[in-house]
């Protein structure tokens, strides 16, 4: 009898199969197997055999990126296809100041922000306090004895430096930073003849082989373990080959990620220098912040890298399916939180030749019409001659809740210690990425246990969905709209007010005017236009205003010309819009 079942990871099942295997072998007839001395050495077999199934099953696991669990295996079998993880980045913000010096014994003609920190938090921010630095110095001219430090972008770590000599006798000599999370984005690398040489050449990180000969001055980079990185050189084919004793200078950024997001107060901190090579240690202001700090992040989480490294390989560094622009814009763009791409052919009518590409920050709704052009500029490189990209600001939908939450009035401290817990926790259960993303679903039974989990002394809640869009009027001037919600709307009343709007005027009527809806059956209606009177009466100013398609979702507003609105969203005019869904687990486009 041969022992033939090699999958078994249950020891008494290894045991039972030696045991068997054993007692059909005519040399161990008259064995007891159950003594204590031969079932002591089954016990030994069995164990042994168990630990090496589960080393090879474990070992053959961490071979495939879908099935590893060490981020170093995954890294590197990421690495195996040109893929670099996306590392930890640093928060960002811009402030401004000034120095005075009409005070100054020496009047100087320019003064200097050192490198490094310029500033801290003003407090103890999240219970810890960060510095912030500027990688690079600036030098600023003195104007009628103001030297103006405007708009300086200052990010949040500490600068750290690390040298390395070449020796090209050490053919396994590794530049390794010393460092974990450490913001790639951060690295200068600048390379001298020697040590004692004065002039240096500075190399740029490249992440592809375009555009590159052997007199490129590039290095590139990989991630190695304990999420440490390596710099890697040319050869002399792709980047120039570093020589004998060439001096190696390595400047980055360790930062904190996420965990700076939010500063808006900073104290000056920092290192200034004039012309003559005096330290500044008066006349300067308070400083002016122009943005808080944010889009720190973390480093790139494994999910993401099996997420992402097959389709950058599939992709081969061009965009061609939409799939390949949606895995090359986070590593151009690497603010964007979810992606959505789609050609012009899948568009109503038609428009061949076209891409149009709609992305999420991580911070904020939308992103700048600067950002764009960098974005469609960087997506030249990838794209296929005649393809035009064109990036769309996002239409959101948003999910409004109102809850009633049931507690035991004997295990909590207070109602406003409750209420602060548990809104701190639909915050945060909002801004996961779960709802975040293009065809994310709000789950009303998880949103509800959101709720419940909030303490043990809670007993129940009872909540209300609606869903809302933003309508972004143009004033002025007659337009139509369409807002589609891409889910059915409950019919809570026949005789109407089913949708809810904010307030706006339009041309011919002075008064603020709302939109609601009046069903005419089970799948459609009509909307109407009305305002409130003096005595809080509705009044209906126009009957039909346009249609509402229940079934799909959709409102339709006849032509208009929307003069004002209550409501604005940055510059935007805007009319929200709430109705109730037919389903509280909503679905977003």
């Amino acid at each position: 009898m041969a022992l033939v079942n090699f999958t078994n990871l249950d020891f008494d099942q290894i045991k039972t199969s030696i045991r068997e295997y054993l007692r059909a072998n005519s040399n161990f007839t008259d064995y007891d197997f159950n003594g204590s001395n031969l079932s002591m050495i089954l016990d030994v077999l069995a164990y042994n055999t168990y630990i090496t199934s589960y080393n090879a099953n474990m070992l053959s696991n961490e071979v495939f990126i879908d099935s590893a669990t060490l981020r170093e295996n995954i890294v590197s079998l990421a690495r195996n296809i040109g893929y670099v993880p996306t590392s930890k980045s640093a928060a960002k913000a811009n402030i401004s100041f000034f120095v005075d010096t009409s005070t100054f014994i020496t009047r100087p003609i320019t003064i200097t922000l050192k490198s490094g920190v310029v500033c801290t938090s003003s407090s103890s921010f999240n219970g810890q306090s960060f510095s912030f630095i500027i990688p690079q110095d600036i030098t600023v001219p003195v104007v009628d004895g103001i030297a103006f430090f405007d708009s300086v972008d200052i990010y949040e770590g500490s600068l750290i430096l690390n040298n390395f000599t070449v020796n090209a006798n050490n053919k396994n000599q590794r530049f390794i930073l010393n460092n974990s999370n450490i913001d790639i984005d951060s690295i200068s690398v600048f390379v001298r003849d020697t040590q004692a040489s004065t002039i240096r050449n500075q190399f740029t990180l490249a992440k592809n082989l375009f555009n590159i000969n052997s007199n490129s001055k590039v290095f590139f980079i990989q991630e190695i373990e304990d999420q440490r990185y390596e710099l890697i050189f040319g050869d002399g084919i792709f980047g120039e080959k570093l020589n004998n004793l060439n001096f190696i200078e390595v400047y980055y950024n360790v930062t904190n990620g996420p965990d700076a997001n939010g500063i808006s107060s900073f104290n000056f901190n920092g290192r200034l220098l004039d012309n003559n090579g005096l330290v500044v240690t008066s006349g300067f202001s308070l400083i002016t912040t122009n943005s808080i700090s944010q889009n720190g992040r973390e480093i790139e989480s494994v999910d993401s890298i099996r997420k992402y490294a097959p389709r950058k390989y599939s992709s081969q560094n061009r965009a061609v399916t939409a799939l390949d622009y949606e895995t090359i814009i986070p590593s151009i763009f690497p603010e964007a939180e979810s992606v959505s791409v789609f050609g012009g052919e899948e568009l109503v009518p038609p428009k061949y030749g076209k891409v149009f590409i709609s992305i999420k920050p991580i911070n904020g709704e939308f992103i700048s019409n600067l950002v764009k052009e960098n974005i469609k500029k960087s997506l030249k490189q990838y794209s296929v001659a005649g393809i035009v990209p064109e990036i769309l600001d996002l239409k959101y939908l948003y999910v409004e809740t109102n809850s009633t939450v049931y507690y035991n009035t004997n295990q909590t401290l207070s109602p406003n210690d409750l209420r602060t817990t548990v809104l701190n926790n639909i915050i945060s259960y909002s801004n996961s990425s779960e709802l975040n993303k293009y065809g994310a679903r709000f789950k009303y039974s998880k949103f509800l246990k959101v709720i419940d989990d909030s303490s043990n002394s809670i007993t129940s809640n009872i909540t209300k969905v609606n869903i809302r869009r933003d309508l972004r009027a143009a004033l002025n001037q007659f337009a139509t709209y369409e807002i589609c919600y891409g889910n059915q709307f409950h019919i809570q009343s026949n005789s109407g007010f089913n949708l809810k709007s904010s307030g706006f005027v339009i041309s011919g009527y002075s008064d603020t005017l709302y939109l609601t809806d009046i069903p005419e059956s089970d799948t459609v209606g009509r909307i109407v236009f009305f305002k409130i009177d003096l005595n809080n009466r509705f009044q209906i100013i126009r009957s039909n205003a346009g249609r509402v398609d229940y079934q799909k979702g959709e409102i339709l507003l006849s032509p208009l010309n929307i003069i004002r609105t209550s409501k604005k969203f940055g510059e935007d005019s805007i009319i929200e819009i709430s109705a109730i869904p037919k389903s509280n687990d909503v679905i977003g486009l």
